[in-house]
Parts: C-alpha cells; sequence; structure tokens
C-alpha cells in the first residue's frame, strides 16, 4: 500500500510541472494540490494511520 501511495506521489509531482504549453496557464494550483497531498500522507504517517 505505501510503495503504490509513494508511486503515486511521485508521478503527480512531476505531473505539475508546468512545463507544457498547455498547462502554462494553470498556475501553481496543481502543485498546491500535490503539496496538499504530501502533507496529508505525511501527517497520517507520522500519526501511524498508514
Amino acid at each position: 500500500m505505501v510503495t503504490i501511495l509513494l508511486i503515486f506521489l511521485f508521478l503527480l509531482l512531476i505531473g505539475v510541472f508546468p512545463t507544457w504549453p498547455h498547462s502554462r496557464s494553470w498556475g501553481y494550483y496543481p502543485s498546491g494540490a500535490a503539496g496538499l497531498l504530501l502533507f496529508l500522507v505525511l501527517v497520517l504517517l507520522l500519526t501511524g494511520r498508514i
């Protein structure tokens, strides 16, 4: 479960970089969502729920 979650987060972090022309207008929304998900996973790991 943790391995799948880490792979998903890694792919999400790669996907949020606005390097493609269609995603330049998105701004910081994708990276903010990825940061929020990473923070939630970190909190869950520290509390022992995962």
